[in-house]
């Protein structure tokens, strides 16, 4: 039994070992990035984030902002 154990322990045993895990880890990152449509859509609205002002995605702003575009309206 001890056999088994010896065989991932030797170097070029463990390096196809740690390849194949990390394969199979990137495999489902892909996966569950790329399947599901509310999650495709939501990832696909995230390229524009460089393109938006601050102001747009900070909301309003700060509070002080707020109580000024209160009192205009």
């Amino acid at each position: 039994m001890a056999e088994w154990l010896q065989w991932f322990g030797r170097f070029e045993n463990s390096k196809i070992l740690a390849l194949l895990l990390f394969f199979i880890t990137f495999c489902g990152v892909l996966i569950y990035v790329y399947t599901g449509k509310k999650r495709s859509a939501r990832l696909e609205s995230y390229k524009y984030i460089p393109l938006q002002d601050d102001e747009q995605d900070t909301g309003a702003g700060s509070g002080e902002e707020q109580d000024n575009e209160r009192r205009e309206s």
